[in-house]
């Protein structure tokens, strides 16, 4: 069982790394003007900051530590994912390509929040 934990780990690490590409490739056909390129510099921070935050999360001091950087993923997370509703609504990007932003945005809210429920229920059951 240990060994599919290390496994699940490392596929969300490689599931992370592969959306910084989507998210630099979405921000990278985005047209050139001042609302997008203003809407690609705080995306491009906000949107692969999550892999950063997930690898800190792993190497957390304490299940509080763990925590609060997964946390700091998801509030990244949940920034993007108003920009590629923007970018969406302006239509600056196939629907095509904004659907499937969107929907690996969505499925890496939903993983980063789980994770975060479950470590708070482990907190409480085990304690640090």
């Amino acid at each position: 069982m240990r060994r599919d934990l290390v496994s699940m780990r490392y596929d969300l690490e490689d599931r992370l790394v592969s959306y910084c590409g989507l998210i630099i490739d979405v921000v990278d056909a985005l047209p050139s003007n001042r609302a997008c390129n203003h809407i690609a510099g705080q995306m491009i921070r906000s949107g692969t900051s999550p892999a950063f935050s997930h690898g800190e999360a792993q190497s957390g001091e304490s299940r509080r530590d763990f925590i609060h950087k997964m946390k700091v993923g998801l509030k990244e997370l949940r920034e993007t994912r108003i920009g590629l509703k923007v970018v969406h609504l302006k239509k600056y990007l196939p629907e095509s390509t904004m659907q499937n932003t969107l929907k690996e945005t969505e499925e890496l809210i939903a993983i980063f929040a789980k994770s975060i429920s479950t470590a708070k229920a482990n907190l409480k059951k085990f304690g640090s």
